[in-house]
């Protein structure tokens, strides 16, 4: 019952894990080097695409998103290579973010449940999502970046701008509670 947190390298890795520590998720930090079967082998009920600085650096995380049928969650970089992996298009942001920013939750269903209209978020990036692929909704918007958050219409794949896992998001917690829900109905529906 353990969720997989890729280390893309970014500032934020470790503290997205112990994150998840601290609210009693099961996890384990590992490298964007793995091979599919050395992450299959670990038998994970969810992964974790972590940020990074640059898509160069991401390792096999792009691999990861489309070979497990597990839900996934793309955080910064991680959201950008899901979209990339799908056919989205990623470019310089207009405006590099890093401060809070207000959030517009557009879609309340499972990664935001309990958390719309509004939330405060940590944003920290210069790239972004400029066009969602397709079969993706978006879940969230802002008035800096148009793709804050969005989903898989058929699968559990979500990616968010955004850092839930620093004190700047005071509800990041839930975020990663939702997700873990998300991943524990699906291991139990398989």
């Amino acid at each position: 019952m353990t969720i997989l947190v890729i280390n893309n390298k970014g500032q934020y890795n470790h503290r997205i894990q112990r994150s998840l520590q601290y609210l009693k998720i099961p996890t384990e930090l590992v490298p964007n080097t793995l091979s599919i079967e050395e992450i299959e082998a670990k038998n994970p009920i969810g992964l974790i695409l972590g940020g990074g600085p640059s898509i160069e650096g991401a390792g096999n995380s792009e691999e990861y998103i489309k070979h497990f049928d597990i839900p996934i969650l793309g955080i910064c970089l991680g959201h950008q290579l899901i979209a990339k992996a799908y056919g989205g298009q990623i470019d310089t942001s207009n405006t590099e973010s890093y401060a809070k920013v207000e959030i517009n939750i557009v879609n309340d269903k499972n990664l935001f449940s309990g958390l719309a209209p509004k939330m405060e978020v940590w944003s920290s990036h210069k790239d972004e999502v400029k066009s969602i692929p397709d079969d993706f909704e978006i879940l969230a918007n802002s008035n800096l970046c148009d793709v804050e958050s969005f989903k898989h219409t058929e699968k559990d794949v979500y990616g968010i701008q955004f850092h839930p896992e620093v004190h700047h998001t005071p509800k990041g917690s839930t975020i990663f509670e939702n997700f873990y829900e998300i991943c524990k109905k699906r291991c139990n529906n398989d």
